[in-house]
């Protein structure tokens, strides 16, 4: 047996070793810690910044871990340490930076976070987002959102809600509100009053219903013989259903398009997500996997710096609302099988073929 079908190499998703390969030729030290690649005329796997001579790329495989270049035979670079390196550099200053933002009332500002991690506004900015997914400000704003949302069921009133949350003025939190363009005070009231318009169509994988709200898109997803009222009562059972008539054509031929005839990538539109910050960073990851490529969960927890993660990764997953349109179609496990999928493997599988994907 081949020491790649021991440990299958990442260069099956060949977008991700595209981008594992540059990071290697740049020596780029946010990488270490998040994948190791291993030279197969030495032997030897190295971390991303390993100052060796560059191999050959037909030469080269990665591996998410230390461990799992080890138990494919090989053995760690005497130059640069990888077993050593068992998180990125900076990762428990950036862990730090992470408790300070949750811990803190109001949000430090930048150059206070990267002072306490001893490196530069700049530097910090990008080691954070590498290793979170997220900006140390947009980070800050999800956690404010978190507060917002368990402090409003509970709080005497949304004003306190919104202060307790560490908000400096009730107009900062509707600016920045904790659900994709929801309001606090409708939140309280579980959406009551909010209005979502929807329309079913046909698609050769089954009848689809698309909502939305003013924002943008809120539901994408199979009907499987459900009426459509009767679906969207249990996603939203306090919003206001109205049918869209034309209203939502345009948008509903893009998604059949998507499903029957995907060409390329799909065109942006408005969405009306609505999550946990950790939900909504992969949300955002998910419409970021190319159309034809795919990306194992462990693998995209890696690329959100939660190693480890990967049934959270999974969980958002099952919970995404949005078919299609983010496409979580696209992650599978780690052997390759195509898993579960809210809309059933047999339409995963389908998708996965019309984008050019080889499925078994």
């Amino acid at each position: 047996m081949t020491q790649a079908a021991t440990i299958p190499p990442d260069s099956e998703n060949t977008v991700r070793a595209a981008r594992r390969w540059q990071a290697v030729c740049d020596r780029d030290r946010a990488e270490d810690g998040r994948f190791v690649f291993a030279v197969r005329t030495t032997g030897v796997y190295c971390r991303p910044s390993c100052s060796a001579r560059r191999a050959r790329r037909d030469n080269v495989a990665f591996y998410n871990t230390p461990a799992a270049a080890e138990a494919a035979g090989f053995r760690p670079c005497k130059r640069c340490r990888p077993d050593r390196a068992g998180t990125a550099p900076h990762a428990q200053s950036i862990i730090d930076a992470c408790a300070a933002i949750r811990a803190a009332e109001e949000a430090p500002d930048l150059g206070t976070l990267a002072a306490g991690a001893g490196l530069s506004p700049g530097h910090f900015q990008r080691v954070f987002k590498a290793q979170v997914g997220l900006t140390p400000k947009r980070y800050a704003m999800a956690v404010r959102k978190q507060r917002l949302r368990a402090g409003l069921g509970e709080a005497d009133s949304v004003t306190g809600a919104i202060y307790d949350a560490g908000y400096a003025s009730a107009s900062r939190a509707y600016a920045d509100r904790p659900a994709p363009g929801l309001a606090p005070a409708q939140l309280r009231r579980g959406a009551a009053g909010e209005t979502v318009r929807y329309a079913a169509a046909p698609t050769s994988l089954g009848e689809i219903l698309v909502a939305a709200t003013e924002r943008g898109l809120c539901l994408v997803e199979f009907l499987n013989g459900v009426a459509p009222v009767e679906l969207l009562g249990q996603r939203f059972p306090k919003a206001r259903l109205e049918p869209a008539g034309e209203g939502l054509a345009g948008w509903v031929a893009l998604v059949v398009a998507w499903i029957d005839a995907p060409a390329g990538e799909a065109a942006p539109l408005p969405l009306d997500i609505r999550g946990t910050a950790f939900q909504e960073q992969v949300w955002r990851a998910l419409t970021e996997i190319p159309a034809g490529q795919t990306v194992s969960y462990a693998a995209l927890a890696e690329t959100l710096g939660e190693p480890g993660a990967a049934r959270a990764v999974a969980g958002a997953c099952a919970a995404n609302r949005l078919a299609v349109v983010v496409p979580c179609h696209r992650v599978v496990r780690g052997s390759g099988d195509l898993a579960g999928y809210r809309s059933g493997v047999e339409r995963k599988r389908a998708l996965l073929a019309r984008e050019g994907r080889e499925t078994d």
